[in-house]
């Protein structure tokens, strides 16, 4: 890095996948990804991820089902730490139709690719894409992204919401770390090659 110039911001997302790499069943169901309450090691990195330093993004769909589930007093009571980050956390959401957002802290915008180019060109912390697979693809083929990490499930669902499903190119990944829970769910790291 340059001396007196700050490091741009680096973008990332976050996804939990079916073995045979669907996000949402074909009824946009996510329930598969659930894990037990009681389950500490998961709730531990779960937590440690929504303890960092960073601005979230979504699109309309997940933001929709976050701002359900985030806000409430059973959230805040089931998993008190990623509640708190997670309402905490600067928050924008992509959407031509929304017009305003009801998530405390939370922007609306309508340029995906524009306003992450503009976003990762300012100082500030990094950017990281929570579900929200349809603006994963979008940003993987403007060449965007710096790191996916995807969580795969022990489980198959035999169709539904392909994660990077209708990708325009080919994409080469690097594998940059793994990590195996107890529970089944492998969790892999991936940067562009």
């Amino acid at each position: 890095m340059a001396k007196g110039r700050a490091r741009s911001r680096r973008l990332s997302a976050f996804m939990l996948l079916s073995l045979d790499g669907y996000y949402a069943d074909r009824h946009g169901d996510m329930s598969f990804a659930h894990k037990s309450p009681d389950d500490a090691e998961w709730n531990e990195f779960l937590g440690s991820n929504a303890s960092g330093d960073a601005v979230l993004l979504f699109g309309r769909t997940t933001y929709d089902m976050m701002v359900a589930w985030w806000p409430t007093p059973m959230a805040a009571q089931a998993m008190p730490t990623v509640a708190a980050g997670m309402n905490a956390a600067p928050k924008v959401v992509f959407s031509r139709s929304m017009k305003n957002a009801a998530w405390n802290n939370t922007v609306v915008e309508r340029d995906l690719v524009g306003a992450v180019r503009r976003l990762k060109a300012e100082p500030g912390p990094d950017l990281v894409i929570l579900g929200s697979g349809g603006i994963v693809t979008q940003l993987a083929e403007a060449g965007l992204m710096d790191e996916i990490q995807v969580v795969v499930c022990p489980v198959a669902l035999g169709g539904g919401k392909a994660f990077l499903g209708g990708l325009g190119q080919r994409l080469d990944l690097s594998v940059t770390r793994t990590r195996v829970f107890a529970n089944g769910s492998v969790a892999i790291w991936y940067a562009p090659a």
